[in-house]
C-alpha cells in the first residue's frame, strides 16, 4: 500500500478490511461501547494497518461543542442580494438548522482581509461550515476547512477524497437543455456560461458542448457572463455582434438569461420567434421576466436543507456521503 493510500484511508475502507459495518467503525471511534469485542479488535486492527485519521467531526466530540456553525458565502454583498439562488439555498439550510440544537451565523466575502473568517474558525467559536458559491481563488475557504468540518454547495475545484459537497449535475442539465433546443428545430445555438473558476459554470459549459457535438452542431459562440444579469447582458451584446447569430441560447443562471433578455427585446430580437431562450436555475426570476422563462430547475432549497444534514452528521460523528448529487429538471415556459 504506498503513502499516499494509506493517508486518504476512508471509513468505508476500514470497515471492508475489518468484515464490519461502516456504523460500527464509526461507533468504535466514537468510543461506543455498543461494540462486540471480536468487532472491535478487527475495527482496531484495521484503523492501525490503513493508518486511517478519523475525521475532524468525530474527534471534536470529546471535547466541547459551541453549537454554532456557519455559512461562508465567498461574494461581495451585492452579489448575495441579487441573485436569488443564495436566498433559495440559505434558507434550506436555515429550515433543517432551525430544528437542531445549532444556531447558524452568515458571513459574506469575497475576501477574508486580515483572516478575520480564518481566526474566528480557529478559535473555536464554530464547530463547521457550509461554504456556498466558492471560486478556485478562495484560498481562505482551504483554511478554514482545516479547522473545522466544511459541506460545499458544488464539487469543489480539486476535490480532495474527503470532501463533502452537495451538488445537481450541472453537466447534465445543460446538456438536456441544449437538448430540448435542439429538439424544437434550433441549430444556430449560443451560450452564455458562468466563470471557469467554478465548477458550475465550468460543468455546464461542457454540457452545452457535448449536446452539441452529439448533434454535429458547431458552436455559434461561447460568452462568459460571470453568473450576474449585468454580465449576461454583455454577453448578449456580443454574440449579437458577433458574426454567428444564433437562433437560441442557452444560459447558465437565470440572472445572467434576464440579463440577455433585456438585451435581446433592445435589440428587436423576438424571444422565442427569432431567438429561443434556456436559462438555468429555475429561481423566482423565472416567472418575473416577459416572455416567461424555460429554464432547467434546480432543487436549491433542498440542496440548503441536504447540506445541513450532512454537516449535521458529520458534528454527530456520523460518516455520510462524499458526494450527494441532486437532479435537475426542465421546466417549459414561454421562452423556449
Amino acid at each position: 500500500m504506498t503513502a499516499q493510500s494509506r493517508s486518504t484511508a476512508t471509513i468505508e475502507e476500514v470497515a471492508r478490511l475489518a468484515g464490519v459495518s461502516r456504523s460500527t467503525v464509526s461507533r468504535v471511534v466514537n468510543g461506543s461501547t455498543a461494540v462486540s469485542p471480536e468487532a472491535l479488535e478487527s475495527v482496531r486492527a484495521a484503523i492501525d494497518d490503513l493508518n486511517y485519521v478519523p475525521n475532524r467531526a468525530a474527534r471534536s466530540l470529546a471535547s466541547s461543542r459551541t453549537l454554532a456553525v456557519a455559512v461562508i458565502i465567498p461574494e461581495d454583498t451585492h452579489r448575495f442580494f441579487g441573485d436569488p439562488f443564495f436566498a433559495a439555498i440559505v434558507s434550506g439550510i436555515n429550515a433543517t438548522i432551525a430544528s437542531s440544537p445549532y444556531v447558524l451565523t452568515l458571513f459574506i466575502a469575497s475576501n477574508d482581509p486580515g483572516d478575520k473568517m480564518v481566526g474566528y474558525a480557529r478559535s473555536g467559536s464554530i464547530d463547521g461550515a457550509i461554504v456556498v458559491s466558492h471560486h478556485t481563488s478562495d484560498t481562505f475557504v482551504s483554511a478554514i476547512a482545516s479547522a473545522v468540518p466544511v459541506v460545499y454547495a458544488g464539487r469543489p475545484d480539486h476535490a480532495r477524497p474527503n470532501d463533502y459537497y452537495v451538488d445537481v449535475d450541472n453537466a447534465a442539465g445543460a446538456r438536456d437543455a441544449v437538448e430540448y433546443l435542439i429538439g424544437q428545430g434550433r441549430r444556430r445555438i449560443a451560450t452564455i456560461a458562468g466563470p471557469a473558476s467554478m465548477s458550475a459554470g465550468v460543468d455546464r459549459l461542457a454540457g452545452y458542448r457535448a449536446a452539441m457535438r452529439s448533434a454535429g452542431l458547431p458552436e455559434v459562440a461561447v460568452e462568459d457572463g460571470d453568473f450576474t444579469a449585468e454580465g449576461g447582458a454583455a454577453a448578449m451584446r456580443r454574440i449579437l455582434e458577433g458574426k454567428g447569430k444564433p437562433d437560441a441560447v442557452f444560459i447558465a443562471s437565470d440572472l445572467m438569461a434576464r440579463g440577455a433578455m433585456g438585451v435581446l427585446q433592445a435589440a428587436r430580437v423576438r424571444v422565442p420567434d427569432d431567438v429561443a431562450v434556456v436559462g438555468f436555475d429555475d429561481s423566482q426570476l423565472a416567472t418575473s421576466v416577459s416572455p416567461t422563462l424555460t429554464t432547467m430547475r434546480q432543487p436549491s432549497f433542498a440542496q440548503g436543507q441536504t447540506m445541513a444534514r450532512v454537516l449535521l452528521g458529520l458534528l454527530e460523528g456520523d460518516e455520510p456521503p462524499h458526494a450527494t448529487i441532486l437532479p435537475t429538471e426542465l421546466i417549459v415556459r414561454e421562452s423556449a
